[in-house]
């Protein structure tokens, strides 16, 4: 067994600096474009904008072939990897016990989650579209560890020799994501009963 230290957590940390993208800069620019929403407050539009966030992250967690974002930005899904080759140190429970644990993901059979984001496979291809990416917030990762052991056999398995352009659901793409919710939405009323409760 190897030993661990655990880190002295008084000594100072490093923090770089991080600029909110929802300023108002933002707003402004926005009121700007959209005359008609000029009277709609700050904090209202920020509440929208971020429902509409979890609405988008959920359906991914919740389907298998993920979403395809509106204005054809791209696609987001969940994929199923191989372990890596590195260790993967579980640094709570080796400081607890003082020697080194490590993640080995015995209830999905060794397998992990990555959220994956691609922009070359829509139809409409945007400018400039290899310098765009994605970085999923906290709560978006929190959901996919906590739900992805319960149903990770669902998820595209993503082989690392492949190109990701490969597993693109047709579907998805021919779906905006209005249509994909009234398709979501049609699909549960056909089994809904209003007499059972």
């Amino acid at each position: 067994m190897e030993s661990i230290k655990k880190p002295n957590i008084t000594n100072p940390r490093f923090r770089p600096s991080v600029q909110n993208i929802f300023n108002d800069d933002l707003v402004k620019k926005f009121k700007q474009k959209n005359p008609k929403y000029k009277s709609v407050e700050t904090k209202l539009l920020k509440t929208l904008i971020k429902s509409f966030n979890e609405l988008v992250y959920q359906t991914v967690v919740d389907t298998r072939d993920g979403v395809a974002l509106p204005e054809s930005l791209g696609w987001l899904f969940i994929g199923t990897c191989h372990q890596s080759k590195k260790e993967n140190i579980d640094f709570a429970k080796s400081h607890k016990y003082g020697v080194k644990v490590s993640n080995k993901n015995w209830e999905t059979d060794g397998k992990l989650a990555k959220i994956f984001y691609s922009n070359f496979a829509p139809k409409i291809k945007i400018v400039n579209r290899e310098y765009w990416g994605f970085v999923a917030c906290r709560n978006f990762k929190r959901l996919v560890a906590s739900t992805y052991s319960e149903n990770w056999q669902m998820y595209l398995s993503v082989n690392p020799n492949e190109r990701l352009h490969s597993h693109y659901n047709k579907d998805v793409a021919k779906l905006s994501y209005k249509d994909f919710m009234q398709k979501k939405n049609d699909k549960t009323l056909e089994t809904y009963n209003e007499f059972e409760i």
